[in-house]
Formats: C-alpha cells, sequence, structure tokens
C-alpha cells in the first residue's frame, strides 16, 4: 500500500500533556491523581434524573443543531441574571461540545491563515493547537509569577502587529488559578477596541473564585459585546464533565459561522445531557457553593503542604483549583518530575510544559480530588522529593 504522510497541518501539533498522565493515573495501582481537572463530585440528584427522564421518555434524537430552545432561553436569562447582559435565544447563543468545542469553533470559524491570535502562556493546553490548526499563528502573552500570573498591559500591546486578528482571554485561569481584577479586563478590553480584536473569554471556571476574587464578564465592558465570545461550560460548575455540554455567547455576526461549523462537526450536541444541563440552571444552586466550599478546604491545605515541601514554592490561588508550584529548587525539567511522582510516589500531576514555553518551572497540582487523597499525595511527594535532594 502507498505510503500516506499526515495532513500538514497537523505536523505541528502535540499530543496533549495532560491526557499523556491521565492515561498514566488509569494504569498505575492506587495512584493518587491531581492531574486532570475534574471535579470528584457527583452531580446533583435532579441533575441525573432530568438525563434519566430524557431518556425515558424517548428524547434521544436529533435535538436543533444550535441546542434545544428551552436550554438557550435558560442561558440567556443567566446572561441577564449574571452580567446584566441580552442575547437573543435563536442567534446569539450556541449549545457545544464542551467549552472546548466552542473555542475550536470560534478560531475555525474566525481564523484566516496567517492572522495572529495572542495567548496567554502559560495557558490551557487547546489554546495553541487549536489557533495552528485554524490556519492562525499563536502569539504569546506572558504570565509571570512575579506578577502574580496577571496579563500585563504592555505586554499585550507590545505584541500586536497588524496582522493581529484575536485575543483569547481566561479568568479564572488555568493552569495558574489566577483571576484578572475588573482593572485589568479593563484595560484589556480597551486595547481590544483601538486595536479592532475580537476577543474568546473563555469563562469556564466563572463560580469557582475564593476570598475577595470576583468574576467579571468581558463581554459587559464597554464596546466589548459586538466583538466578545464568552465560552461557557457545565463541566466545572455542575462537575458534569462526562456530559460534554458547554456553550457560548456572542453577536449573531460571530455566532452564524459558527454554527455553520457546528452542524458540520457535530451535527448537534446530546440530547438527554443538554436537559440535564437544563435542570442544573434551572435548579437549586445550592450543590456550586458546598463544592466550592469544599474546593477552598483543599486549597489550602495543598497550599500549606507544598509549601512546606522543601523545593516548592506556590501562592495561594484566587480561582478554578489548580496550584501552579515553582519547581525550580529542584532543578530539573518539569516532565522529569512530574514522571518521577508518578513512578515513585504514585502521585499524578501535570509538568508546566505543557501549557507552554513560561510554564517550565512549574508543576500545576489539580486539587478536585479528596482531602484525605491530598493530605497522602503531600506524604508521598515529600518522600520521593526528600531522596531526590
Amino acid at each position: 500500500m502507498k505510503q500516506f504522510d499526515t495532513a500538514s497541518r497537523l505536523r505541528s501539533i502535540k499530543p496533549s500533556g495532560i491526557r499523556r498522565f491521565f492515561s498514566l493515573a488509569q494504569s498505575v495501582p492506587n495512584v493518587i491523581s491531581l492531574g486532570v481537572g475534574e471535579p470528584d463530585f457527583t452531580p446533583p440528584k435532579h441533575v441525573l434524573e432530568a438525563a434519566k427522564l430524557a431518556l425515558e421518555r424517548g428524547m434521544t434524537h436529533y435535538p436543533p443543531t444550535a441546542g434545544i430552545p428551552g436550554l438557550r432561553e435558560a442561558l440567556v436569562e443567566k446572561a441577564r441574571h449574571d452580567y446584566g447582559l441580552s442575547y437573543d435565544p435563536d442567534s446569539e447563543v450556541l449549545i457545544t461540545v464542551g467549552g472546548t468545542q466552542a473555542i475550536f469553533l470560534a478560531l475555525e470559524a474566525l481564523i484566516n491563515p496567517g492572522d495572529e491570535v495572542l495567548i496567554p502562556d502559560p495557558g490551557f493546553l487547546c489554546y495553541e493547537p487549536n489557533v495552528l490548526m485554524a490556519g492562525g499563528t499563536p502569539v504569546y502573552m506572558p504570565l509571570l509569577e512575579k506578577r502574580g500570573f496577571q496579563i500585563e498591559e504592555e505586554d499585550v500591546t507590545s505584541q500586536i502587529t497588524k496582522k493581529s486578528r484575536m485575543m483569547i482571554i481566561n479568568s479564572p485561569n488555568n493552569p495558574t488559578g489566577a483571576v484578572l481584577s475588573h482593572g485589568d479586563l479593563a484595560r484589556l478590553a480597551k486595547l481590544a477596541v483601538e486595536r479592532d480584536m475580537l476577543v474568546i473569554s473563555d469563562e469556564v471556571y466563572e463560580k469557582i473564585t475564593y476570598d475577595d476574587a470576583r468574576h467579571f464578564c468581558l463581554a459587559t465592558f464597554p464596546s466589548m459585546r459586538e466583538r466578545t465570545l464568552v465560552v461557557g461550560s457545565f463541566s466545572k460548575t455542575y462537575a458534569m464533565t462526562g456530559f460534554r455540554v458547554g456553550y457560548v455567547y456572542g453577536p449573531k455576526e460571530l455566532i452564524r459561522p459558527m454554527m455553520l461549523m457546528h452542524q458540520y462537526c457535530v451535527a448537534c450536541v446530546d440530547g438527554p445531557a443538554q436537559y440535564a444541563a437544563l435542570e442544573a440552571l434551572k435548579g437549586p444552586q445550592g450543590f456550586v457553593r458546598e463544592m466550592v466550599s469544599e474546593f477552598d478546604r483543599r486549597r489550602r491545605l495543598l497550599h500549606s503542604g507544598l509549601n512546606e515541601i522543601e523545593g516548592f514554592r506556590c501562592s495561594l490561588p484566587k480561582g478554578a483549583f489548580y496550584i501552579f508550584a515553582n519547581i525550580e529548587g529542584f532543578k530539573m525539567p518539569s516532565e522529569k518530575l512530574a514522571e518521577l511522582l508518578v513512578s515513585q510516589g504514585r502521585v499524578i500531576t501535570v509538568p508546566g510544559s505543557a501549557f507552554g514555553k513560561r510554564g517550565e518551572g512549574f508543576l500545576r497540582f489539580s486539587y478536585a480530588t479528596a482531602y484525605d487523597k491530598i493530605e497522602e499525595a503531600l506524604n508521598r511527594i515529600a518522600n520521593v522529593v526528600k531522596a531526590v535532594r
């Protein structure tokens, strides 16, 4: 048979660093995973019942491409209640296969070959490959530890050229846990307007903040609604990762081409999962508050525990459920240390290098796992690194 080559657009795409360690977690006995960003909670009972009821009622046929009307309408009400924003449920809301597909669709539908897309570095690992697959050029906005992993306006301004088409903002941030302040977002919004750039605002961790931190929707800033795609998801807020239901708000001029891509990509999102998502929105929200409170307890445990282990240095994150710990004291690449923790301590983490060039020198720890498991993981980590030193 003739030798076939991979499509040229995939030649620069690397396998997911998170998925590699996720696979390790499945094969190592008695492992504790502080790797994958997945809440260990089960969705609320009323959410599960809604999915079950949809199946029992035979709601197993193709739902509308944009998503079931009730869910889109409920999301419009959410945007009004949470942000004071008005969207048309028929043309300005799209239900997607998780937040990741929303980002994929936005880039595929709106980026032309050679367009530059500003992305955070370190940042969620799907940004760079999705920009590349769309034919765009990723340009990196540095998130530095000494600045609390915040996006600095001057770092963005210096990267903008005539080819700059889009900016991706993520707050609360994966992998750093940083939350952008109102002032920082206002400056970024002003810059996007002045330079006539589109923005993907990845807000999937919007409900997971701590202490005095507050999430602000980027589309609420002056002149931003018409240029911003707000990406959300049920995965983190309601522990519905396996349901794969996300959504995106935006002006119809931006949603329309995404819808075109969406109908040929997946046709529609799973029906019963959408009914579960609808119930999650409409039902009581105590589950979310209780889950975030427990994450806060785990956050403090992991933060204090890591800082007590010589070689680690980390600040207390303000959002999401990750600690991005400095490991320069070990004088080894992040991937090597992550591999040591798996092989010798049976603890899964994610090397910072998986999140971009500036992620090297860090490990990402997820505290979306049980408190007692985090305690045990800290003991194991301490024993492993004691030998390394």
